[in-house]
């Protein structure tokens, strides 16, 4: 008696063996399984899905990632026929065929969002592992280019590229650089590849690939939609952004550094003497008795609670610089170590960088807290209370140099609680957040923000902020910090700024570099969060005693003093609206700094526009970017009517208008007739 048996699938007969895997619905997911690799679709979220693939076993749970522990409720459908299963979420559709290869389509029309792509006919497929022992793999996942798409996102980088098609790009913390992979594309879908590993991802025209140097499997979450939309997806699945505390909406006052109680309160005073607004004052690094302590000097700093007392009065609030690293003359370095709190190394001592120390005339080679480790994050987190915290209610604090800055810079060599450097190295910035997040939550706080030099997926949830880290003082440099904040907005993190009239020098006294610092200090104000800071000239030597030259608003002379003064108090009129908007980042997860087609997905001009941004969704900010330029041409988008918010007139959208741009006017311009307090009354 005959059997009848199903259709074979059609596959490729250009491959020396080919693979037709079996399909099989399994707890509301589809799993192709072929050749000793699983693949796993499954529904993440409305109008979404997460894809995990794995050679040697079914897909491993619980690894370190971006994603929220719990998935969104969405509906979702599996359906398997003719050798071929599909996935659909909403508008989201995900096919994978007999021989495992996967596409993304638009569930309305069968258009094609993304496709896996194979490197060669015969090999390698579109995902490889490259055995490196330990049950670990160099990860390749390919996926097809298309001549018309452009990318956005990837977190902060200083490449100066809005689109980052065609670039090559690496997943690794580095000052100024921060890895966020998750990108925005204008074919419409967000997609992240939920992977702390070290790695890179190739936007090339002849095809796209994600790279994790050492990893267990391939993870990455995908969603359809626009911009706007993809960015709401995002954020639900990877946690929203708290509340912004109001006081943080105002004016950061910083610079490196403020060497005494005395000379940070003196600065304070001076700004209500002056009757300028001013919301927080930080107090940099080297304040502390040795790094790693974690605790005033008394020496510099004798009383630290009336300190808070006045700035209380004054409305001040103080922000406080926590390093990750340990000193090994620090009192808490020999328990840490026996504890074992620090990063490890796979050879040779623990993970180290030579920094100066108090009471020594050479560096010292100081270690790393290990953030991923929830024992290191309860103990640091323990002295900072014990030390800040508990004694003088300080709740704001910035975390510097939590790439970790480590030297040399070899993730291969380090050993995190969570696992090996090359696997898990990206995640550190984000969990040195979570524990000043966290504990910050169990003593009874509710309005939490950390300011951080690094990020990385999911920061945002910590209520971390990002600033663009050490970065150079001239135009071009400006001009690259436009780009990185877009691309970090896209990225999930909605809090983020700049040192205000860059980092690296400044010569105060110089009339050029008053320039920069004006048209850097307007672009501040119109950023989601203002803080000046910067090492400026004449500097010193990196040691206990540095300190930098002055970097108050009354430090660039009366001319450019008082065009500062001026956005200073144009900051303050507009905190309403700039908290307006905080509350749409953390309730539905859009960016305070959005692209111009964010909001104008439609107008396609609108995608290359790389030199002005919306502040929320009714205020269009188009920074000065040279020197001594008068006026600035600006691209108003189409659907929407303009109007100049220093003059009056109005313009209807679809076309670019060149306006008046003097030393003291950033063109600003105000969506459909909004009603914004940008002219003093």
């Amino acid at each position: 008696m005959s059997q009848t048996s199903e259709p074979q699938p059609k596959i490729s007969l250009a491959q020396s063996s080919p693979t037709v895997g079996a399909l099989r619905e399994r707890d509301g997911a589809l799993e192709w399984s072929g050749r000793q690799e699983t693949v796993r679709i499954e529904p993440w979220g409305p109008d979404a899905v997460r894809v995990r693939a794995r050679l040697g076993g079914p897909v491993l749970q619980d690894l370190p990632g971006a994603l929220l522990p719990e998935a969104p409720g969405a509906d979702g459908a599996v359906k398997i026929e003719s050798g071929r299963g599909r996935v659909t979420v909403g508008s989201l559709t995900a096919e994978i065929d007999a021989e495992g290869l996967v596409r993304f389509l638009r569930t309305d029309d069968g258009g094609e969002l993304l496709a896996e792509e194979r490197a060669h006919f015969w090999w390698p497929g579109p995902r490889l592992y490259t055995a490196v022992g330990g049950g670990h793999h160099r990860l390749e996942q390919r996926f097809a280019a298309y001549d018309d798409e452009r990318l956005y996102g990837l977190g902060q980088h200083q490449h100066g590229r809005l689109d980052q098609k065609g670039l090559v790009v690496d997943l690794v913390q580095r000052n100024a650089e921060v890895a966020v992979p998750v990108l925005t594309s204008s074919r419409g879908y967000t997609l992240l590849w939920n992977n702390p590993a070290i790695g890179r991802v190739e936007l090339a025209y002849n095809g796209t690939r994600w790279v994790a140097d050492s990893a267990r499997q391939i993870d990455y979450w995908i969603t359809a939609g626009d911009p706007a939309a993809g960015q709401r997806r995002y954020s639900a699945v990877t946690g929203r952004t708290p509340m912004l505390p109001e006081w943080a909406a105002g004016f950061w006052q910083s610079k490196l550094r403020y060497r005494t109680q005395e000379e940070l309160l003196e600065v304070a005073r001076e700004y209500r003497r002056r009757g300028l607004p001013l919301s927080a004052i930080v107090c940099d690094f080297f304040h502390w008795t040795h790094l790693g302590e974690w605790r005033f000097d008394p020496k510099e700093w004798p009383d630290p609670a009336a300190m808070v007392r006045e700035l209380e009065e004054l409305g001040v609030k103080l922000v406080v610089s926590v390093w990750p690293s340990v000193s090994p003359l620090s009192e808490n370095h020999p328990v840490m170590e026996q504890r074992g709190l620090f990063i490890g190394t796979q050879y040779g001592p623990l993970a180290h960088a030579d920094w100066p120390d108090k009471e020594v005339a050479s560096t010292v080679q100081v270690a790393f807290y290990d953030a991923t480790n929830p024992e290191a994050r309860e103990f640091v987190w323990s002295r900072v209370k014990e030390n800040y915290l508990d004694p003088y209610g300080i709740t704001a604090f910035w975390l510097d140099a939590c790439e970790p800055e480590l030297k040399p810079g070899f993730p291969e060599n380090l050993r995190y609680w969570a696992g090996p450097g090359l696997e898990v190295g990206n995640l550190y910035p984000a969990e040195n957040s979570r524990a000043f997040h966290e504990g910050l939550l169990a003593a009874g706080e509710r309005e939490v923000i950390t300011l951080n030099r690094s990020a990385w997926a999911g920061s945002q949830r910590h209520g971390a902020a990002l600033w663009s880290g050490d970065i150079g003082t001239d135009f071009a440099t400006l001009r690259r910090q436009i780009a990185a904040g877009l691309n970090t907005s896209l990225s999930g993190i909605p809090w983020w700024n700049t040192d205000i009239g860059g980092f690296h020098g400044g010569d105060p006294q110089d009339a050029a570099y008053r320039e920069v610092m004006v048209r850097w200090f307007q672009f501040g104000a119109l950023s989601p969060l203002m803080r000046l800071h910067g090492f400026r000239e004449p500097g010193m030597p990196l040691g206990p005693r540095m300190t930098g030259g002055p970097n108050e608003v009354w430090a660039y002379g009366e001319e450019a003093g008082a065009v500062l003064e001026r956005y200073l108090r144009l900051r303050e009129r507009l905190r309403p609206y700039v908290l307006e908007v905080m509350r749409e980042a953390h309730e539905e997860g859009l960016p305070v700094m959005r692209p111009l087609f964010l909001e104008f997905p439609g107008d396609g001009a609108c995608w290359s526009v790389d030199d002005a941004y919306l502040l929320g969704r009714d205020l269009l900010v188009a920074p000065v970017l040279e020197a001594g330029a008068t006026d600035r041409t600006v691209y108003l988008p189409e659907g929407a009517r303009w109007t100049d918010a220093w003059t009056g007139a109005v313009y209807e959208g679809g076309g670019a208008v060149t306006v008046d741009a003097p030393l003291e006017r950033i063109p600003l311009f105000l969506r459909d007739g909004a009603v914004l307090p940008v002219r003093e009354q």
